[in-house]
């Protein structure tokens, strides 16, 4: 699977949305069902972030990570790099 985010997107994941989403679901009660989907959405950002994959981002075919730029060489062709 190709990876789709970049390195600000997965280090906002890791660093500041799992933790958030952590406490969240402390602050709501450790044991309650409302903690448990905090729990599991702070899992998600973290398992996202190590892969560098977010599945919801496929469909639309966004990617946070670099692009490639394309340019165009003196005889007028066009070459990726």
């Amino acid at each position: 699977m190709n990876k789709n985010m970049g390195s600000a997107d997965r280090k906002l994941r890791a660093f500041v949305a799992a933790p958030v989403l952590a406490i969240a679901g402390v602050l709501t009660g450790p044991a309650t069902g409302l903690a448990f989907v905090f729990y599991g959405l702070a899992v998600v950002m973290l398992a996202t972030s190590a892969v560098g994959t977010c599945p919801l981002y496929l469909p639309f075919r966004w990617n946070t990570g670099a692009s490639t730029s394309v340019t165009t060489s003196s005889a007028g062709h066009a070459s990726a790099r």
